[in-house]
């Protein structure tokens, strides 16, 4: 509890009061983990994206930079919220394009085909999670560290400040409630993707 703030969270609470400096070192420093968490995102995604995993983490950044009402308490919070704006552009970007109508492929088994893109997958999640976090605050930001940040389990309890005991409880339990609302093949899709 009296551990001394780190240099991210120094330059966190500086950016918060108006510091560009601090936002320009902030950028720099955390830019690679950014792009880690923009391949994230597009992971599975067909080539001809309308925007690039830098232009994704640029439109991020640009969107925390005007919220001057978020009191910053460290580098992981920082990394969560960032991936859920990252998150919420492409879900933006994916119900605003029209929807495309493919050419079903004779005796090709559907399962091999798939029902769903990731992006759509990424929205049915989104909508659950809005279910979750009405039971539960926690168990959301748990399978948004671990699913969208790539968290470990010791990681993800470290940003949450709880132990790694309780940590492993609640994504036990956070991930039962997701398998019970998805379908097979979605589960099988968001597994393999946390996985990777």
């Amino acid at each position: 509890m009296g551990e001394e703030p780190g240099a991210i969270t120094i330059l966190l609470h500086r950016w918060q009061e108006g510091d560009k400096e601090a936002e320009s070192e902030l950028f720099r420093l955390l830019m690679p983990e950014l792009r880690r968490i923009a391949g994230r995102c597009f992971r599975g995604e067909r080539p001809g994206q309308t925007i690039q995993p830098t232009a994704l983490v640029n439109e991020a950044f640009l969107r925390l930079a005007a919220a001057r009402n978020i009191d910053w308490q460290n580098r992981g919070q920082f990394l969560a919220i960032s991936a859920r704006i990252m998150r919420r552009l492409l879900i933006d970007r994916a119900r605003a394009r029209p929807t495309v109508r493919f050419t079903p492929m004779d005796g090709v088994p559907e399962r091999v085909l798939g029902r769903n893109t990731p992006v759509e997958l990424v929205i049915t999640l989104d909508l659950l999670l809005e279910e979750l976090e009405a039971e539960s605050h926690q168990r959301r930001m748990i399978v948004e560290l671990k699913f969208f940040l790539g968290l470990t389990d010791a990681e993800a309890a470290e940003v949450l400040n709880i132990s790694l005991r309780t940590l492993q409880r609640e994504w036990h339990v956070a991930r039962r409630w997701l398998f019970e609302r998805l379908t097979e093949e979605q589960w099988r899709s968001m597994s393999k993707t946390m996985n990777a």
